[in-house]
C-alpha cells in the first residue's frame, strides 16, 4: 500500500507529516528551520529522499536547503541568485519605474527526470535553474527579456513567480505564472517565452483584455493531459484545452470565484478542486464556513464538500501553494490554512479531518507518495 509524506511550509518553519497508506495515524516532525518563513518545500519525483526547501527571513535573507535522506538532515546549498539579463525596470503600483531586485524564492520545482535539476521561481519575477542539486543557479533570462516585463506589476504579496509546471510529455515545455503579469509558456526549456493569457479578463487594469497584467493565482495540470490547464485567477476559475492558447471561464455555480488554490485529482483528469474565498478584500470563507468545492466535469458544475470541515466562525485563508494530491488508489486531497491546520480527505474530498492543528500559518503543502 505504501505511504505518504506531507511537506508543509509555514510562517515559522517546515513540518513533515507521515502516515502509511491508510492515512489514519500521522507522525508530525518539526519545526525545521524554526522562525524562518518557509515559502515552499518539494521532493524530487525521481528520488523521494531528495527534498528542496526555500526559507526566507527579514533578518537573514534567502536560503535554499536540501535533504538527501527524506528530511532527517539538511544542508544549505548554493544561494547565488542574480539577474543575468539587462538590469531594466518594471512598473510599480503608481506606474513609476522600479528596478528589478531579488527578494525571495517562492516556488521550487524539481525536474521530472533528474534529481539534480531544479527550477526556482523568485520575487521579483524571474525563473532560475540549477543542474547540480541547487549548488549553482542561472537565470533563464528570456522571460524577463520577452519585452513585456516593464508592464508587470506586483500583486498584494509582491511580484512573484509562484507557479512552475513541467510538461511530462514535452521535455522542453514549461508553464509559469506571475502575480501580476499572467501566465507564460516556453517550448524550448525556458530560452524563449510566450504570454498565454488570451481569454483572461481583469476589470481593474487599464485594458481588461491585455496581453499581460493579469493576476493569476495558481495553475494546475494533470500529467496524463498536459495540454489541459486549470487556473484560479484573482477572480474567475478558468480552463484551457490547448496549452494556454485560449482560456474560458468555468466558475459556474461557485458561491464566489475568488480564491488562491486549484488542483486536479490524481486519477481523474476532469475532477478539480478549489477553495472559494469571500473576496479580494476579505480573505476568508463565505459565511465563515470552510468549504472545498469539487467539479467532476472539469468546471462549471461544482459541489460543496464540507464533511469534517468547520461549520462556523472560520476565518482562515488557503494560500496558492497550499493544496496537493497524493497518488494512492483512493486519491488523497490535502490543504493547509493560515490558521495552522492541515486537512486531508482520503476519499477524494467526501470526508475531511485535520491531521495537524495549531501550526504557524501554512504557506505551502506538497505530498509525496512513497513505496512500501
Amino acid at each position: 500500500m505504501g505511504g505518504v509524506r506531507v511537506l508543509a511550509g509555514t510562517r515559522k518553519g517546515a513540518f513533515i507529516l507521515t502516515a502509511d497508506g491508510k492515512r489514519k495515524d500521522w507522525k508530525i516532525e518539526g519545526p525545521f528551520f524554526g522562525g524562518w518563513e518557509i515559502y515552499h518545500l518539494k521532493g524530487s519525483p525521481t528520488d523521494p529522499d531528495r527534498i528542496y526547501v526555500s526559507q526566507s527571513s527579514g533578518w537573514f535573507g534567502q536560503q535554499i536547503q536540501r535533504s538527501d535522506d527524506g528530511g532527517r538532515s539538511w544542508n544549505p546549498v548554493g544561494n547565488q541568485f542574480s539577474y543575468q539579463g539587462e538590469a531594466g525596470t518594471h512598473q510599480w503600483y503608481d506606474g513609476t519605474p522600479h528596478p528589478w531586485e531579488f527578494k525571495r524564492v517562492w516556488h521550487l520545482e524539481p525536474s521530472l527526470a533528474h534529481p539534480d535539476v531544479v527550477y526556482a521561481g523568485v520575487e521579483d519575477a524571474a525563473i532560475f535553474r540549477s543542474d547540480d542539486g541547487g549548488k549553482n543557479w542561472r537565470e533563464l533570462p528570456g522571460l524577463r527579456g520577452h519585452g513585456t516585463g516593464p508592464q508587470w506589476t506586483p500583486g498584494a504579496g509582491g511580484m512573484c513567480l509562484h507557479t512552475i509546471l513541467l510538461d511530462p510529455r514535452h521535455s522542453g515545455r514549461i508553464y509559469i505564472a506571475i502575480s501580476a503579469a499572467g501566465a507564460f509558456r516556453s517550448d524550448d526549456g525556458g530560452e524563449h517565452w510566450t504570454p498565454i493569457n488570451r481569454g483572461l479578463v481583469s476589470q481593474h487594469i487599464p485594458d481588461p483584455n491585455a496581453e499581460v497584467g493579469h493576476c493569476v493565482h495558481h495553475i494546475a495540470m494533470h500529467p496524463a493531459r498536459p495540454d489541459t490547464l486549470f487556473m484560479q485567477k484573482h477572480w474567475d476559475v478558468m480552463r484551457s484545452d490547448d496549452g494556454g492558447g485560449q482560456w474560458r471561464e468555468v466558475s459556474g455555480n461557485l458561491p464566489t470565484d475568488f480564491g488562491f488554490v486549484i488542483d486536479v485529482h490524481a486519477h481523474e483528469p476532469e475532477t478539480i478542486y478549489v477553495v472559494p474565498i469571500k473576496s479580494d478584500g476579505e480573505h476568508f470563507p463565505p459565511d465563515g464556513k470552510l468549504r472545498v468545492y469539487r467539479s467532476r466535469t472539469g468546471g462549471n458544475e461544482w459541489e460543496e464538500l464540507g464533511r469534517g470541515l468547520p461549520e462556523r466562525n472560520c476565518y482562515v485563508n488557503v494560500l496558492r501553494d497550499a493544496m496537493a494530491v497524493d497518488q494512492l488508489h483512493d486519491c488523497g486531497i490535502y490543504f493547509g490554512t493560515t490558521g495552522g491546520q492541515v486537512y486531508v480527505s482520503s476519499d477524494s474530498g467526501d470526508h475531511w479531518r485535520a491531521i495537524a492543528e495549531n501550526l504557524p500559518a501554512v504557506l505551502s503543502v506538497e505530498v509525496q507518495t512513497l513505496e512500501k
